[in-house]
Protein backbone atom coordinates (compact mmCIF):
# COMPACT_ATOMS: atom_id res chain seq x y z
CA UNK A 1 0.00 0.00 0.00
CA UNK A 2 1.26 3.53 -0.82
CA UNK A 3 -0.13 6.85 0.44
CA UNK A 4 0.62 10.28 -0.74
CA UNK A 5 0.70 13.37 0.82
CA UNK A 6 0.92 16.97 -1.24
CA UNK A 7 1.13 19.85 0.47
CA UNK A 8 2.60 23.28 -0.31
CA UNK A 9 -0.28 24.71 -2.00
CA UNK A 10 -2.18 28.02 -1.22
CA UNK A 11 -2.96 31.34 -2.10
CA UNK A 12 -1.11 33.82 -4.30
CA UNK A 13 -1.19 36.73 -6.52
CA UNK A 14 -1.15 36.01 -10.59
CA UNK A 15 2.80 35.95 -11.36
CA UNK A 16 4.00 34.37 -8.40
CA UNK A 17 5.33 30.94 -7.57
CA UNK A 18 4.78 28.40 -5.40
CA UNK A 19 6.27 24.38 -4.93
CA UNK A 20 3.97 21.68 -4.58
CA UNK A 21 5.10 18.42 -2.54
CA UNK A 22 4.45 14.67 -2.95
CA UNK A 23 5.25 12.62 0.09
CA UNK A 24 5.09 8.66 -0.29
CA UNK A 25 5.09 6.65 2.42
CA UNK A 26 4.25 2.59 2.77
CA UNK A 27 6.00 1.96 -0.73
CA UNK A 28 9.10 3.92 -2.44
CA UNK A 29 8.46 5.78 -5.24
CA UNK A 30 11.93 5.16 -7.24
CA UNK A 31 10.64 2.42 -9.07
CA UNK A 32 7.35 4.35 -10.90
CA UNK A 33 6.72 7.21 -13.03
CA UNK A 34 4.74 9.92 -11.58
CA UNK A 35 2.55 12.73 -12.61
CA UNK A 36 0.76 15.66 -11.69
CA UNK A 37 -2.53 16.07 -11.94
CA UNK A 38 -5.13 18.97 -11.35
CA UNK A 39 -8.71 19.56 -11.38
CA UNK A 40 -10.52 23.32 -11.33
CA UNK A 41 -14.33 23.78 -10.10
CA UNK A 42 -17.29 22.00 -12.84
CA UNK A 43 -13.73 20.57 -14.99
CA UNK A 44 -12.39 17.41 -15.53
CA UNK A 45 -9.21 15.89 -14.11
CA UNK A 46 -6.12 17.32 -16.12
CA UNK A 47 -3.37 16.05 -16.78
CA UNK A 48 -0.28 18.38 -15.70
CA UNK A 49 2.77 17.01 -15.74
CA UNK A 50 5.21 13.90 -15.29
CA UNK A 51 8.24 12.49 -14.86
CA UNK A 52 10.31 8.76 -15.50
CA UNK A 53 11.54 6.63 -12.54
CA UNK A 54 14.79 6.63 -13.21
CA UNK A 55 18.14 8.99 -12.37
CA UNK A 56 17.85 12.04 -14.98
CA UNK A 57 14.84 10.46 -16.51
CA UNK A 58 12.69 12.57 -19.21
CA UNK A 59 9.60 15.09 -18.11
CA UNK A 60 6.84 16.01 -19.90
CA UNK A 61 4.17 18.71 -19.78
CA UNK A 62 0.89 20.54 -20.54
CA UNK A 63 1.10 22.47 -23.18
CA UNK A 64 -0.75 25.22 -21.13
CA UNK A 65 1.75 24.58 -18.29
CA UNK A 66 5.20 23.99 -20.76
CA UNK A 67 7.71 26.68 -19.55
CA UNK A 68 6.52 27.82 -16.43
CA UNK A 69 6.33 24.42 -14.13
CA UNK A 70 9.07 22.06 -13.26
CA UNK A 71 8.36 18.64 -12.28
CA UNK A 72 11.30 16.88 -10.36
CA UNK A 73 11.61 13.93 -8.08
CA UNK A 74 14.20 13.32 -4.75
CA UNK A 75 14.21 9.19 -4.61
CA UNK A 76 16.12 9.36 -1.49
CA UNK A 77 13.74 11.60 0.06
CA UNK A 78 10.63 9.81 -1.95
CA UNK A 79 9.32 12.96 -3.27
CA UNK A 80 8.24 14.44 -6.03
CA UNK A 81 7.92 18.17 -6.26
CA UNK A 82 5.81 20.28 -9.02
CA UNK A 83 7.79 24.22 -8.92
CA UNK A 84 5.03 26.31 -10.23
CA UNK A 85 6.19 30.08 -11.63
CA UNK A 86 4.56 32.68 -13.51
CA UNK A 87 1.02 31.38 -12.20
CA UNK A 88 -2.05 32.93 -13.59
CA UNK A 89 -5.41 32.78 -12.55
CA UNK A 90 -6.51 29.84 -14.61
CA UNK A 91 -4.09 27.22 -12.70
CA UNK A 92 -6.57 27.78 -9.51
CA UNK A 93 -7.28 24.09 -9.18
CA UNK A 94 -7.25 20.99 -6.51
CA UNK A 95 -3.69 19.39 -8.14
CA UNK A 96 -2.79 15.61 -7.41
CA UNK A 97 -0.40 13.68 -7.75
CA UNK A 98 0.19 10.35 -9.17
CA UNK A 99 2.36 7.19 -8.69
CA UNK A 100 1.53 5.28 -12.04
CA UNK A 101 2.65 2.10 -10.76
CA UNK A 102 -0.41 0.55 -8.97
CA UNK A 103 -2.58 3.72 -9.41
CA UNK A 104 -2.12 5.25 -6.50
CA UNK A 105 -3.18 8.92 -5.59
CA UNK A 106 -2.93 11.78 -2.86
CA UNK A 107 -5.75 13.80 -1.63
CA UNK A 108 -4.30 16.95 -3.15
CA UNK A 109 -3.85 20.53 -2.09
CA UNK A 110 -5.52 23.67 -3.37
CA UNK A 111 -3.94 26.41 -5.38
CA UNK A 112 -5.43 29.65 -5.49
CA UNK A 113 -4.10 32.12 -7.53
CA UNK A 114 -5.59 35.81 -7.72
CA UNK A 115 -5.49 38.02 -10.35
Amino acid sequence: QVQLVESGGGLVQAGGSLRLSCAASGRTLSNSNMRWYRQAPGKEREFVAGIGWWSGSSTSYADSVKGRFTISRDNAKNTVYLQMNSLKPEDTAIYYCNRVSGDYWGQGTQVTVSS
